[in-house]
């Protein structure tokens, strides 16, 4: 469940929209467009752990196994330059 609030109600019941970030996400509007979501630590947490990035898993042991589909290189002649 999403809750969406204005930045004005925001701004005059903070503790209200505390809570409401420990049932789900809420999301702050202003003027009528969406500019921040407010989570709980623990959500936040949660959502930025383990993201690994492809080199740091090519890099670690065991990797060696690791197979991977690239595409075919091709290199192409560079076209002459109109001056």
């Amino acid at each position: 469940m999403s809750i969406t609030i204005t930045s004005r109600e925001f701004n005059r019941d903070v503790s209200a929209a505390k809570r409401a970030a420990e049932q789900g996400p809420v999301t702050i509007t202003d003027h009528g467009r969406r500019s921040h979501v407010l989570l709980t630590a623990e959500e936040f947490d949660r959502l930025s752990r383990n993201r690994d990035l492809v080199g740091e898993r090519l890099w670690a042991r065991g990797a060696e196994d690791i197979e991977m589909e690239l595409p075919e290189r091709r290199v192409q002649t560079p076209r002459e330059l109109d001056l």
